[in-house]
């Protein structure tokens, strides 16, 4: 087992959850009840990474994130690190490839609320951060979490955006995924067994989560 590499993943996984959490919750809310123009547009957009290959969206980031772009020339002229095979930008890369994984639970979680709740609040005087707070995350926590396991177990599973955006360096970019792509390239299959089959549990364990919960709120809502 590599445990720096299981580390670093498990740290990434977190630090991607954290980061997601209120992103999902405010785009989740306002694609489930805000009239916006051009929002298929916006929702189509957030799904991109479900249906890229990883190795174009790992290109994309590598162009964005290189140091001939503005953002990679700002990254390092404030932290004195490139953005590129480095874990902040694996981080970075991370958070916009999770964003489906994270929204689209949530955004389903709020669009199932149904409005008389809502505008029952607001008739009793409630302020819209009370709304939230009373009303909106107490119902729609199954989503909420749902979300959140999903980009977990995902972020711990990325291979092609890893290997492209931070390579392989250990304890900086070299996550479990890679890790056990690394043991089958040395022809270590058994050490590469045991961190397969840790992520196999890992993946059975996070979708017998989110089908609970959905079964939950279907059970609610039926």
């Amino acid at each position: 087992m590599d445990w720096p590499a299981l580390t670093l993943s498990l740290r990434l996984g977190a630090l991607t959850v954290l980061i997601l959490l209120p992103i999902g919750i405010f785009l989740g809310r306002a694609l489930a009840w805000s009239k916006i123009p051009g929002r298929g547009f916006v929702e189509a957009m957030l799904t991109l990474p479900l249906v890229l290959p990883p190795t174009v969206l790992g290109y994309y980031f590598l162009v964005a994130f290189g140091g001939a772009s503005p953002l990679g020339q700002a990254f390092h002229a404030i932290f004195g690190q490139t953005l590129v095979f480095s874990f902040s930008g694996l981080l970075v890369a991370s958070v916009i490839v999770n964003l489906p994984f994270a929204v689209q639970p949530m955004q389903r979680a709020f669009e199932a609320i149904p409005d008389e709740l809502r505008h029952a609040g607001a008739c009793c005087g409630l302020r819209p951060w009370q709304v939230l707070l009373r009303i909106d995350l107490p119902l729609a926590w199954p989503g909420i979490v749902t979300g959140l396991v999903l980009t977990f177990a995902h972020t711990l599973g990325e291979f092609g955006v890893v290997l492209m955006v931070g390579g392989s360096i250990p304890g900086e970019t070299r996550t479990i995924a890679i890790a056990i792509y690394d043991r089958v390239q040395a022809f270590d299959n058994s050490g590469a067994g045991i961190m397969a089959a840790l992520l196999l549990v890992l993946s059975l364990l996070a979708l017998g989560v989110t089908y609970m919960l959905s079964s939950r709120v279907g059970r609610r809502h039926g």
